[in-house]
C-alpha cells in the first residue's frame, strides 16, 4: 500500500522520528518490539531473515529496487516523502533514502542457542556502550564464521539503527541473544562444554596463538567495554585470560578491532 506524506508530523511516521536521539529511540523501540533498517541492502537482508515489517519510508526512486520485498509484505504501508521530509522527521539526512520499521522477534532462548553449536565459537560481548563497535563486532562475527553472539545485560543494543547499519545487517544473520544473568551465564556455557576465554591484559594472560593451538572444541570469546575492559568479577569466573600481543608502543586495539583478529586467529 503506497502512501503519499508531505507533513513531518503525520502520526503514521511515528516509527521514524528522532532516529538520532538514543535514549528516546530505546524506549519507544521497546514499548512497540520495533527496530529500524537503513538502506536497501539492510532492509533486504532483514526481510530475507524474516523479519515482518510494520511500513517502509522511501523515496520514490527505491520503488523499483525494492518492489519484490515491498511485494512480499503487501500489508505493510509505504510511505513516500521526499528527502527534505525524511530529514525532518528522522533528525538526520538519509542520504540512502530508504528505510523501513520492522518488529523484533522473541529473544532466543539461551540453552537453545548454546545446544546449537556441536563444534565452534561463540562471542560474549559485556557492557560495550557504542553501537558502532556492536555493529562492527556482529559483522566480523558473521564474516569469520562465529556461530552466535550473547550479549551482556548492559551492552548496547543490535538492533539499534546505527549498529544494525554498521553491521551491514549481518546482525540479522548471526543468531544471538541477550543473557539475563551476567557473569552468571558463564555456568551454563560450562554445562554446555564451552572454554571461556576472556581478552584481558593481566599477569598470567596467554598469547592469542597459544589459545587457538589449543584447539577448543568449543570456545567463548569475551570482549569488555571500551573503557576499561572486563570487569574483576567476570575475569575470576572465566578459565582462561588471553592477550593480543602489540608492537608500535600500542597497548591495545578497539575492542571491534580486536573482536576481529581473535576470530580468524581462533577459526577452525
Amino acid at each position: 500500500m503506497i502512501v503519499e506524506v508531505d507533513q513531518a508530523d503525520d502520526p503514521r511516521l511515528a516509527d521514524y522520528v528522532q532516529l538520532r536521539e538514543v535514549n528516546l529511540r530505546r524506549l519507544l523501540e521497546e514499548e512497540h518490539g520495533l527496530f529500524i533498517a537503513e538502506g536497501d541492502k539492510v532492509i533486504r537482508r532483514a526481510a530475507d531473515a524474516g523479519y515482518e515489517p510494520r511500513s517502509f519510508l522511501l523515496a520514490p526512486r527505491w520503488l523499483d529496487t525494492l518492489a519484490d520485498v515491498l511485494e512480499k509484505w503487501p500489508e505493510a504501508p509505504v510511505y513516500l516523502v521526499s528527502a527534505e521530509l525524511a530529514e525532518q522527521v528522522t533528525g538526520f539526512h538519509v542520504h540512502r533514502g530508504a528505510l523501513a520499521s520492522y518488529r523484533r522477534q522473541a529473544p532466543a532462548d539461551l540453552d537453545t542457542l548454546l545446544a546449537g553449536v556441536t563444534h565452534g565459537r561463540i562471542a560474549i560481548f559485556d557492557d560495550i556502550v557504542d553501537h558502532t563497535n556492536v555493529g562492527a563486532g556482529f559483522r566480523a562475527a558473521a564474516a569469520l564464521g562465529v556461530d552466535a553472539v550473547l550479549v551482556s545485560p548492559t551492552c548496547a543494543d543490535p538492533l539499534y539503527r546505527r549498529s544494525v547499519k554498521v553491521s551491514m545487517g549481518t546482525v540479522f544473520q548471526v543468531p544471538w541473544t541477550r543473557v539475563a544473568s551476567w557473569p552468571g551465564a558463564l555456568d551454563q556455557l560450562r554445562e554446555h562444554g564451552f572454554v571461556t576465554a576472556a581478552f584481558a591484559l593481566t599477569d598470567d594472560s596467554i598469547s592469542l596463538d597459544e589459545l587457538a593451538a589449543r584447539r577448543d572444541a568449543k570456545l567463548a570469546l569475551i570482549f569488555g567495554t571500551e573503557g576499561h575492559g572486563l570487569s574483576p568479577h567476570v575475569l575470576r569466573q572465566t578459565d582462561l585470560t588471553v592477550k593480543i600481543p602489540m608492537a608500535g608502543g600500542v597497548d591495545s586495539l578497539n575492542v571491534a578491532s580486536s573482536a576481529a583478529v581473535a576470530f580468524y586467529a581462533t577459526r577452525p
